[in-house]
């Protein structure tokens, strides 16, 4: 499996939300051989929706299945408490992060739960991240759901 090349996906999603002044958190949902199901990003600042994590909206825009343990889902940054609900309550079996070290997520709450959880480390996901962080503190505080 070539996990760089869904984070790709996830990674162009992140930078369309970061064009259009919103968080830059991307994510995919895959098939186990790969496939791309759904794509998605935060949208919480352009459509003014608190519940629209870039999980959710990759998870949403992938539609129905029947079985989600063989599925990955490929998100640019550590999932927050909510995405990791989500991931656990529908057991998505793999779950590929492309940075945890701006923001740490609930990864081993995942692993817990026996997902596999695959850290890639990418500079670029870092990168675009703290880049947000500098430019809006305040818009990420209120994503993360901490007081500024």
């Amino acid at each position: 499996m070539n996990y760089a090349n869904m984070l790709s996906v996830a990674f162009a999603e992140a930078q369309s939300g970061f064009a259009e002044g919103g968080v830059p958190v991307g994510a995919a949902l895959f098939d186990a051989t790969g496939k791309l199901l759904g794509r998605g990003r935060n949208r919480r600042v352009q459509d003014n929706d608190p519940s629209a994590h870039g999980e959710t909206d990759a998870f949403r825009n992938a539609g129905r299945q029947t079985d989600y343990r063989d599925k990955i889902l490929v998100t640019t940054l550590a999932p927050c408490w909510y995405c990791s609900g989500l991931i656990r309550q529908f057991t998505i079996g793999t779950v590929v992060v492309g940075e945890s070290v701006n923001f740490e997520g609930h990864l081993d709450w995942l692993k817990d739960a026996g997902v596999k959880v695959i850290e890639m480390n990418d500079a670029d996901c870092v990168a675009l991240m703290r880049r947000f962080i500098e430019q809006s503190p305040q818009l990420w505080f209120e994503d993360i759901g901490e007081c500024t």
